[in-house]
């Protein structure tokens, strides 16, 4: 069954995190990410197959448009109980296996995502260089099974009103994808 992300205010603050980067076992906080261009802060996961449909044009997207001095970072927040492929190893391999061209950080205890209201994979938020959310939507239309091309259509439109310093559209389309898999308590 599919979810979409919540609807989250445009203009709020990127809340603050440091977690430990799968692949170089290091610990990366926002401050570690934040351009004063742009920061993507992607929550993705392993098992997904919305994330894993687009993962190699999130990849091409990335390495684009960080030579254009945007910064990107992936969260997975996933149970590992509920989700073992989404452990921290399996991320590690998945990020080495892809060359992954950012951090991808693991939210072991789920507060991250709780903080940025996450409710689904993949799911992307945009910040401006004061770390002000510009954008909070889905990477295109493409969807598994739907025949459309994947493009980043919509994560790209973003960025690039970013970078010509105007206004991101207001009217963003909420990503789709897997439910976040919460520790149950």
């Amino acid at each position: 069954m599919a979810y979409t992300s919540a609807t989250i205010d445009l203009g709020t603050k990127a809340p603050s995190f440091a977690l430990i980067d799968t692949a170089s076992d290091t610990l990366v906080s926002l401050a570690d990410v934040t351009s004063m261009k742009a920061t993507v802060i992607m929550f993705i996961c392993n098992h997904c197959p919305y994330v894993q449909h687009i993962l190699d044009e999130i990849l091409e997207l990335a390495r684009e448009y960080e030579a254009k001095g945007v910064k990107f970072v992936a969260i997975s927040s996933n149970d590992t109980m509920a989700s073992p492929q989404d452990g921290p190893q399996h991320m590690k391999a998945l990020a080495l296996d892809y060359e992954f061209p950012f951090p991808y950080l693991y939210d072991q205890t789920q507060q991250v995502a709780r903080l940025y209201q996450v409710e689904c994979t993949p799911e992307f938020f945009v910040y401006d260089g004061n770390l002000t959310l510009r954008y909070h939507g889905q990477f295109d239309d493409a969807r598994p099974n739907n025949d459309k091309p994947v493009t980043g259509k919509d994560l790209r439109a973003a960025l690039d009103a970013l970078l010509r310093k105007q206004e991101v559209p207001q009217d963003q389309i909420p990503s789709v994808g897997c439910s976040v898999k919460w520790r149950m308590s």
